[in-house]
């Protein structure tokens, strides 16, 4: 059976990296202070993260891979782990020395705070291995300014103010990579483009084939997965584009190509809503009501 290092505290994760714990729950690592790594000479290891992770990788030091794809880094890109990711590692086999730095912190860290409530919505998390993000000087010094504020409350003496101002400062700077993606959504604005169109044709190719019949509505992450994305990057990249979510580009393509099919056949309700792939016609029904006002029925009648 394959080895795999796990990592479930921040205290295991500084010992790996040669530094001291001063929170037992938060730590900020400086990779060049790590002993050269073998990892026990093998030329791909798999990583078990019990912690939110974000690394900023330096150099190139080995492929980073997440599923079946490889991460897209290079110097000045930031990586985000959360809990429960086991990454693949691949190298030469050959000793090297690991150059970076990186953010970790235990989910308990968050527990009970503004940040626990909203980490969900740090959608970049969730993100496929081809879609890090890449910086540029000025961001990569927003980032570790970042990390110094907070190694500073580390550095500190604990007291009532401590968990407060670690996790305001982790919120702050995860609203700043926010703001970077942003940025990075616009200046791939030519190859989100055609990711968009391609959406579009696949969504029509979708409805003009008997695969609704065959497998039902389809989800937002069929057409991610279509496109070698993660679902929340494609939503995200969507959102951004167009203004709309993904799923209601989906649902109006639903009720444009009911209207049609109302109108310009003479096929029942069920029939219909059978072809767009609906389970039960009343679903279709109540679906097509919310957005146009009128049932099926009606909006054949008025029309």
């Amino acid at each position: 059976m394959e080895k795999i290092f796990r990592f479930e505290t921040v205290n295991q994760y500084n010992d790996l990296n040669n530094h001291q714990t001063l929170h037992p729950l938060v730590s900020v690592i400086d990779f060049s202070k790590a002993n050269p790594r073998s990892w026990d000479g093998k030329k791909t290891v798999k990583i078990y993260y019990g912690l939110y992770c974000i690394f900023l990788k330096d150099v190139k030091c080995g492929d980073i891979k997440y599923g079946r794809n490889y991460y897209d880094y290079q110097k000045g890109t930031l990586v985000f782990v959360s809990p429960g990711q086991v990454m693949d590692i691949e190298t030469d086999g050959k000793i090297y020395q690991p150059v970076g730095h990186a953010l970790v912190f235990h989910p308990d860290l968050i527990h009970g705070t503004p940040l626990g409530k909203s980490i969900n919505e740090y959608s970049f998390f969730s993100y496929n291995a081809n879609e890090a993000l890449h910086i540029s000087d000025r961001e990569r010094q927003i980032v570790m300014e970042s990390f110094s504020k907070i190694e500073f409350e580390l550095q500190h003496s604990v007291d009532k103010h401590s968990k407060r101002l670690i996790t305001s400062n982790i919120e702050l700077f995860l609203n700043y990579c926010e703001r970077f993606y942003d940025r990075q959504f616009i200046t791939r604005d030519k190859v989100n483009k055609g990711i968009i169109e391609k959406f579009y044709e696949l969504l029509n190719g979708y409805f003009a084939s008997n695969e609704p019949q065959k497998t039902g509505l389809p989800s937002v992450a069929y057409f991610a997965e279509e496109l070698y994305l993660s679902a929340n990057y494609f939503g995200d990249l969507i959102k951004r584009e167009t203004g709309k979510s993904a799923k209601e580009y989906i649902q109006d393509k639903i009720i444009d190509i009911a209207k049609n099919r109302i109108l310009d056949t003479g096929k029942t309700v069920n029939e219909i809503a059978f072809e767009l792939g609906f389970k039960y016609s009343q679903h279709f029904s109540r679906l097509f009501k919310k957005e146009t006002g009128y049932t099926p029925n009606e909006f054949r009648s008025l029309n």
